[in-house]
């Protein structure tokens, strides 16, 4: 079996100090090239009696590119940035579930247990998100539908400890709704 990621135990606290400091650096350096490459471009080819936007402009796009450049290179592998790496993994394995979420609730009603265990693990990496972001509020939404589904797991002598996002859940899925 195939594991696309597996939901961590994080510490809220923890987690939410180290996503802001690793932002903080993003966008400081973001501002420090946004600043520098356009005031360098323009000292270089600039024109005193003309417009510079597109030179501006230019900086800008390049301090963009660069600073994404150094998040996805240097960035992502250096320590200080495994909350927020952590956090970006975790959204995007829900909104692969997401994009198949329509099918997959109708798998869940058809008795589908593959379906079941990939809806158990969008509802745990949910609450495991809602929960990092401090959002508690939007946990509550879910309650009834996640006991439910916890409980016919239960039923099935599946186990309710969904922690792991496997491309076979979704490779059936997609195999369900084409066949």
């Amino acid at each position: 079996m195939s594991e696309l990621f597996r939901i961590e135990q994080r510490d809220p606290e923890t987690f939410r100090r180290q996503t802001r400091r690793s932002t903080l650096i993003v966008v400081v350096l973001f501002a420090l090239l946004g600043m520098a490459l356009p005031a360098l471009l323009i000292g270089l080819f600039g024109s005193a009696d003309g417009s510079n936007f597109g030179l501006n402009l230019t900086g800008v796009l390049l301090a963009a590119a660069i600073t994404a450049t150094l998040v996805r290179t240097v960035f992502l592998k250096q320590s200080w940035m495994d909350a927020a790496a952590y956090g970006w993994r975790l959204k995007r394995a829900l909104m692969r579930v997401t994009n198949q979420m329509h099918q997959a609730k109708d798998a869940v009603k058809a008795g589908d247990e593959q379906a079941m265990l990939l809806l158990r693990f969008y509802h745990l990496g949910l609450q495991q998100m809602h929960h990092l972001d401090g959002n508690t509020s939007d946990m509550l939404e879910l309650v009834a539908e996640r006991e439910q589904l916890r409980e016919a797991l239960v039923e099935r002598g599946l186990a309710e400890d969904q922690m792991v996002l496997r491309s076979e859940w979704l490779e059936h899925l997609a195999g369900r709704t084409k066949g």
